[in-house]
């Protein structure tokens, strides 16, 4: 094992205080005696996120009187449509915390967008969507994409400009262009400057020993303060940890090795986790330290289902990929140690804390699993059975610099252990376009169910960040 150093969402999975985290107990008890217990984060009184929240503006650029002789022609109705925008944009806001301000009124004359720009100046938000909505509105578009500075700026064309008119900003760091007649999609473009601004506040407290470090979107990770093994030893069983041990035997599809005894000292742990983040306001968890005796497995997977950062190994990338995940898609990762199939050409990933909300932490589907031990003989980890023939991303992004290598591929297979012996996880994906698996790239990949590579692109031309293959 190597020692790295430092969607749709309903939430957006950020910090917690102490008086949230002591109210979960409670909290816990009650969903269980309801038969609800199924460990949203929400469950634990309330999540706080930091202070303030990324301001965002939208602004629609198009003549007052709508044109019929034009695109997109006299029956269109521009102000209905403008409004629709409007109204998605905002039920967005309203679920993210983005403060989210739209102008009324278009601009389209040059007086318009010289008074836009200078408000622009003055008081800069953190991302602007700006609404394309007609031909004879791109050039105004250009204007404020050209003078706009550095913000981070998303051009919102639904179906009202030709191929030369979409070129705009494709080679722009830090503006995407997003052609689609997808009303839906905008919730997408508030998701992404939301966590560009999320990332800038965002942190993860790391067990490894080393000094904090910082990434180039932002993100801290913080040594923590106390011996997070000694804590783990003195995790006493409590209302919830017995409500989440029951969670996990009854729904499980096989308990192998551990004793009932055993996976309840595991339930434990997860309490510990939250209070480590907790102590030092922190938004997830890296874990150093992987061949241990009783390792918190089955608490990180519980996190991640959560949406909660819970990476292991002290890997600084791994929970800077995850974060970005859950931001932008509310799933979880699995973190894994690359083993290429050479026979096959495929991919083996195996690491012990893989989540089981593999669809996203707000969906009803979980991943079946077996109760296992940890690969040492002792403790408890989850041997989860990823979906055989679904399509997966696989990720890496860089440490601190602004990079991501990915790819796709295609789950063929759930590793039967025994005879294998590996970590208790562990899948076997294709990777596409790879004549040979042992040139992926990287360490620590992170496995994440779906397609999402081209989301991942684009979020990385409006952040800024240099993507390459990931083979």
């Amino acid at each position: 094992m190597q020692d790295c150093q430092t969607c749709r969402a309903t939430s957006c999975p950020m910090t917690f205080s102490r008086r949230s985290f002591l109210a979960g107990a409670s909290t816990a008890v009650a969903a269980t005696e309801m038969g609800l217990f199924d460990f949203a984060s929400s469950l634990f009184g309330g999540e706080v996120k930091p202070a303030g929240k990324p301001v965002v503006n939208a602004v629609f650029v198009r003549p007052l009187k709508a044109q019929d002789v034009s695109w997109p022609g006299g029956n269109c109705d521009i102000p209905a449509q403008q409004a629709l925008f409007a109204k998605t944009l905002r039920t967005a806001a309203d679920k993210l915390s983005v403060d989210l301000r739209v102008r009324g009124e278009p601009i389209y004359a040059d007086g318009e967008v010289t008074a836009y720009l200078e408000q622009l100046k003055k008081a800069p938000p953190d991302g602007l969507i700006l609404g394309a909505m007609c031909l004879e509105g791109w050039k105004p578009v250009q204007q404020i994409v050209s003078k706009r500075g550095a913000i981070p700026t998303i051009i919102y064309s639904h179906v009202s400009g030709f191929t030369s008119h979409l070129q705009l900003g494709r080679n722009e760091p830090g503006v995407l262009m997003a052609a689609t007649q997808s009303v839906e999609w905008l919730e997408m473009a508030v998701r992404m400057l939301n966590a560009i601004w999320r990332l800038k506040h965002a942190r993860i407290v790391t067990t490894a020993r080393g000094k904090e470090s910082v990434h180039e979107l932002g993100v801290k990770i913080v040594p923590c303060q106390v011996n997070w093994q000694e804590e783990i030893k003195k995790a006493q069983e409590t209302d919830e940890s017995r409500a989440i041990a029951d969670f996990y035997i009854k729904n499980a599809k096989q308990i192998v090795e551990p004793t009932k005894a055993e996976i309840f000292e595991a339930a434990q742990q997860y309490a510990v986790l939250r209070r480590l983040m907790a102590a030092q306001d922190c938004q997830g968890i890296t874990l150093s330290g992987c061949l241990i005796h009783k390792p918190p497995c089955l608490a990180a997977s519980k996190l991640r289902d959560e949406g909660i950062v819970a990476t292991c190994e002290g890997c600084a990338y791994g929970a800077l990929g995850e974060l970005v995940s859950f931001l932008l898609f509310n799933r979880p990762t699995f973190i894994q140690d690359p083993s290429p199939n050479t026979i096959n050409n495929t991919l083996i990933g195996a690491h012990c804390t893989s989540p089981t909300k593999l669809q996203g932490c707000d969906q009803p589907y979980r991943a079946p699993y077996l109760i296992r031990n940890y690969h040492t003989r002792d403790g408890v980890s989850l041997q989860v059975l990823w979906p055989e023939g679904k399509e997966v991303t696989i990720l890496q992004f860089g440490w601190p610099k602004k990079t991501l290598m990915v790819g796709t591929g295609r789950v063929v297979s759930n590793i039967s252990q025994p005879p294998t012996g590996c970590c208790r996880t562990s899948v076997e994906v294709t990777v596409d376009d790879c004549p040979d698996t042992r040139d992926v790239k990287g360490f620590h990949q992170l496995f994440l169910l779906g397609n999402l590579e081209r989301a991942l692109r684009q979020f990385c031309q409006l952040a800024s960040i240099e993507v390459s293959r990931i083979c």
